[in-house]
């Protein structure tokens, strides 16, 4: 074989080993190719489908953005308000009370009234400057006015530099709130009301570049970082004023990647599809700027109340800093907590706010020298200062209302209690129960007590102290205490009666001896006076006057239970009444709101009005009247029977078991009223009214306990208390048409005969005048003082036979002489009414506001 023959097999060999290799190499690159290829479409197909997700993640971020921000945006709490206080010519009204008003308000007295919320005042004579508000039915602008109040009334009210005013509203004080679920606090502020100063310093300090940027500046974001690598820790922040408002409305403010980046799309979104006066007013409303306790402090309209007590129109270039210096982070500049960190933050801002020209060098540097002038954090902010009135609207409004919406719509709710008349009837409760429980010597804190007043005409709850707690929630005794109400069933009674006109009239005589009642075979209930003695006949007039039981058990089963029960509902019990004889001394529980009703319902001349704490009911948004609540009347009684009871009860505090009273009160502020006291003295009541309020009073113990109190001698004197210091009308006793006079003989009940009896003027239904006359020749058993353990003993008299319902007990025979034409009304000249200076407390209200 040639060497030729050799080398050929090897050069193919090599030959193809090589094709081997340039065919593998062009596989792999085909691979590769085919790799790149897939890779390419891959990288394109995940970038389109990336962007395809990031567009569906946008608009579902986007459609988060705009159903939040077109829609409810906030939970907004319902806000309660007092009744305003009206001025006009002729108002009662004292220096004291209108001085404590403003004050509790937050008006500032100055020497020189120039701005809203701001008062001077010389002797009785104010100047004022009111801030406006909007109430239910109209505006009320704000106004300079100039007004004098000589002896007790305003004689004259006008606007300053202007003509005299007929009459304005003060605006109302907010006395309480129903928060939302998440307990976030605000106050709705719109941007046209925001001060320049405010805005334009609030950008100047946290975005300048508010009005160029499209929701993220991505200079201040660099700057951040650079800032925050060189320290080593997160030293600032490059988040524009929207991307706060996002973090803050929809976002948490957990420090993740994720969070930031979401933060910036919705920030964007946002920019997009809203004016800057849109996101700027949000992020006003929005913000955090503090925390009370659980309650969550949102926006500037609310920061400016809670740090300042005052509307954020009416904040100083320091103060505003100061709300400026919190949006960098509330808990860290608390002024509360940290006020000197507070402090250099503000004067900081002020610096700022003088290098961008917001406010002037010379405003920047006097309002660096100011203190904080942080408001005291009251020891119940954030709660109502009148929790126990709060409890009645909330009881009212769910008639109306579901608890969601009293929570989250912005509710405002205008209702009719009185400011002034709360903190003194709270005040007189405390120090008089206080002055009880030790004369009684009661163990410190175990006794208790309930004021409720409302107005005659209105029927309106104007007051309410459900405890001595007046501060804090709690048990509401005016509204949940069900009590035994003793002889304050009474009135009920003898009305039941006085409607029967040919039986009974005030000078009906009535047996105070023993009696017994029949409730069954072998059962008998055998009730006696409190006092344990007989007085033997009386007239009803002094039955009453005295509060004796016999007599009024008697009348009770003549009369009969059913119809003690119609009369009842009638005055506004709506609790059911069990249908016992016992129920006729008051053995039935009652609230002292029901014994409020009842007493109102007499004191309106028998005309059934619900008693009512709210008067209107406004949307805030767009101040909208949801629901208003009038005054609706029902006559339930006979106007003569009710004036005739009234003149009863105004003897029961002339005469009778309240005749206390007249120590307490002025000659001409006449009132009506009745004692009350339980077995056992465990209930101590009063409740009675002038011409103009109706006053309840409870005193007793939440543990049932004897309190050794009786009706006088126990709630008479809170109730007194409160009736002297109350500018309130006298009652008018036995003045109406429906009725005639007559002298009567006080022993017997018959027509007075001058030649044996003592004469005592009493008024009639028209046709019901007695026509018996005393004569001399019947022996007449003189009566003796008694009722509430008065009065002398006197011999029992023969036991009378049991009697049952519906069986009128026997009057005594007596001679009849020849009729006589009753007399007219006597016309009665009519005292000027002379109201008492009330005492100085304003010591005490300021302590207690504050």
């Amino acid at each position: 074989m040639t060497q030729d023959a050799i080398q050929k097999p090897q050069t193919i060999e090599h030959q193809t080993r090589q094709s081997v290799w340039v065919y593998s190499f062009k596989g792999v690159m085909w691979v590769f190719s085919l790799v790149g290829r897939i890779f390419r479409i891959g990288l394109v197909a995940g970038l389109i489908i990336g962007l395809l997700a990031l567009i569906v993640y946008a608009m579902q971020l986007d459609e988060q953005v705009k159903n939040q921000f077109e829609g409810r945006r906030w939970e907004l709490p319902a806000r309660v308000f007092a009744r305003p206080l009206e001025l006009f010519k002729g108002q009662v009204l004292y220096g004291d009370h209108l001085e404590r008003e403003l004050k509790l308000l937050g008006y500032r007295e100055v020497s020189d009234v120039n701005e809203t919320g701001q008062y001077l005042r010389k002797g009785d004579t104010f100047e004022l400057y009111s801030r406006g508000f909007e109430f239910a039915d109209d505006r009320e602008s704000a106004r300079h006015i100039k007004l004098t109040i000589s002896r007790g009334k305003v004689n004259v009210l006008q606007e300053v530099g202007k003509e005299d005013i007929a009459q304005m509203r003060v605006e109302p004080l907010l006395i309480g709130n129903f928060y939302p679920r998440k307990n976030e606090d605000r106050i709705l502020v719109r941007l046209k009301d925001m001060s320049p100063v405010l805005l334009n310093g609030l950008i100047s300090v946290e975005d300048r570049r508010f009005y160029e940027h499209q929701g993220i500046n991505p200079l201040a974001i660099a700057r951040a970082m650079v800032a925050n690598m060189k320290a080593g820790e997160a030293v600032q922040g490059g988040s524009t004023i929207t991307q706060q408002l996002v973090k803050n409305f929809y976002l948490s403010n957990e420090r993740k990647i994720e969070r930031k980046l979401k933060e910036a799309l919705m920030a964007v979104l946002l920019e997009l599809r809203y004016t800057k006066q849109e996101i700027l007013e949000a992020y006003l409303n929005e913000i955090h700027l503090g925390q009370d306790g659980g309650r969550a402090i949102h926006g500037f309209g609310m920061a400016a109340q809670f740090y300042f007590n005052r509307p954020i129109k009416e904040l100083k270039p320091e103060q505003i800093a100061m709300l400026i210096a919190l949006a960098k982070g509330a808990v860290f500049y608390n002024p509360r907590r940290y006020p000197e960190r507070a402090l250099e933050r503000r004067n900081l801002v002020l610096t700022v706010m003088e290098q961008e020209k917001v406010i002037t060098p010379e405003a920047a540097a006097e309002a660096r020298t100011r203190p904080l002038g942080i408001a005291a954090l009251q020891p119940t902010s954030g709660a109502s200062p009148f929790p126990a009135y709060l409890d009645l609207v909330r009881e009212q409004l769910k008639r109306d209302y579901r608890e969601e919406d009293l929570r989250s719509e912005g509710l405002l709710i205008f209702t009719s209690m009185d400011p002034i008349v709360q903190l003194m009837s709270e005040n007189i409760l405390i120090k008089r129960v206080e002055q009880l429980e030790r004369s009684e010597r009661i163990t410190k804190g175990m006794l208790n007590g309930v004021m409720l007043i409302s107005t005659v005409q209105g029927g309106e709850v104007i007051a309410l102290v459900g405890g001595r707690n007046v501060r804090y929630p709690g048990y509401n005794r005016a509204l949940m205490s069900r009590r035994q109400i003793g002889s304050l069933v009474k009135p009920a009674i003898y009305l039941a009666a006085l409607e029967q006109s040919n039986k009974y009239t005030l000078a009906s005589r009535l047996n105070d001896g023993p009696v017994t009642v029949k409730l069954g075979k072998n059962k008998f209930w055998e009730p006696g006076n409190y006092d344990k003695k007989n007085m033997g006949y009386v007239t009803l007039l002094k039955s009453l006057s005295l509060s004796r039981n016999t007599p009024a058990v008697r009348i009770g089963v003549d009369v009969g239970l059913e119809r003690i029960t119609q009369v009842l509902k009638g005055l506004g019990i709506t609790t059911p009444i069990p249908q016992y004889p016992s129920i006729l001394l008051g053995a039935l529980e009652m609230s002292p709101m029901d014994v409020q009703q009842m007493y109102h319902t007499l004191a309106a001349g028998g005309s059934y009005s619900p008693l009512r704490a709210i008067r209107s009911v406004m949307n805030e948004s767009n101040g909208q009247v949801l629901t208003r609540y009038p005054l609706t009347v029902q006559q339930v009684a006979k106007p003569e029977s009710v004036e005739l009871l009234t003149f009863g009860l105004h003897n029961v505090t002339t005469n009778g078991t309240a005749k206390a009273l007249q120590g307490y009160l002025p000659a001409w502020k006449r009132v009506a009223g009745k004692t009350g006291t339980t077995n056992d003295k465990k209930d101590s009541w009063f409740a009675g009214y002038s011409g103009e309020h109706v006053i309840t009073v409870w005193v007793g113990r939440d543990d049932n306990k004897e309190t050794n109190l009786t009706g006088g001698t126990g709630a008479l004197k809170v109730w007194g208390d409160m009736m002297k210091v109350l500018p309130s009308n006298a009652l008018r006793v036995g003045q109406s048409s429906r009725l005639v006079w007559a002298d009567i003989d006080a022993d017997t009940g018959q027509r007075f005969n001058p030649a044996c009896s003592t004469a005592q003027r009493v008024p009639f239904a028209k046709g019901s005048v007695p026509s018996q006359v005393r004569t001399c020749e019947i022996p007449v058993q003189p009566s003796v003082p008694g009722g509430d353990g008065e009065g002398a003993p006197q011999p029992a008299n023969p036991r009378v036979p049991p009697i049952q319902a519906g069986v009128r007990p026997a009057q005594p025979p007596v001679a009849r002489p020849p009729a006589q034409q009753p007399r007219p009304a006597p016309q009665q000249p009519q005292p000027q009414p002379r109201r008492p200076t009330p005492t100085n407390e304003s010591g005490w209200v300021d302590e207690l506001m504050q």
